[in-house]
């Protein structure tokens, strides 16, 4: 059970793009907190990136990996945690999200291509990006609004900017 003295301050959600990794390092360093992302995590821990775990043993596999480390990240971590785009949509990770400062990074496509050029690293969008990136949106984008607890558009946005709007929705002032 996570208590407020193990509570993370804020949990990052949003699709491949949305700068994720980039503003909770950002906001972490303004918070002086410690920042913590899933999907470094699970590579580290799995000694391959992403990618090869999709291709080698199956998303199902991934999932359940992601699913234990969104869990401990959320009951060991309390700076600022970024969790791969799909983790929300596990029904475990939802209820472990339940009661947590959870910000829906959300941005549009364009933002988003521009950002990480949508690569071969990131499995789901390795045929048709474009497409795949709007699909996918259109089915997470339900569960994003659903479980966040703050929403930010970084569509066009400095990853400075953003992260001052955070601090704000926190009602932080951004010292320790």
């Amino acid at each position: 059970m996570v208590t407020p003295a193990t509570r993370p301050r804020a949990v990052l959600i949003g699709p491949p793009g949305s700068g994720k990794s980039t503003v909770g390092k950002g906001l972490a360093a303004r918070l002086g907190v410690d920042w913590h992302d899933t999907d470094d995590a699970i590579e580290a821990a799995q000694g391959r990136p992403i990618s090869e775990i999709f291709v080698d043993s199956g998303e199902a596999h991934f999932r359940a990996l992601e699913r234990a480390e969104v869990a401990r990240a959320l009951s060991e971590c309390e700076g600022v945690v970024s969790l791969g785009g799909g983790a929300p949509l596990d029904p475990e990770t939802q209820e472990a999200l339940a009661g947590q400062t959870v910000v829906f990074l959300d941005v549009a496509i364009a933002d988003a291509a521009r950002r990480i050029g949508f690569d071969t690293s990131r499995p789901l969008l390795m045929v048709n990006p474009r497409a795949s990136w709007t699909r996918m949106m259109a089915e997470r984008r339900p569960t994003y609004e659903r479980v966040a607890t703050v929403r930010v558009d970084t569509a066009g946005r400095k990853p400075a900017d953003v992260v001052d709007e955070i601090v704000t929705a926190l009602g932080e002032d951004g010292s320790t």
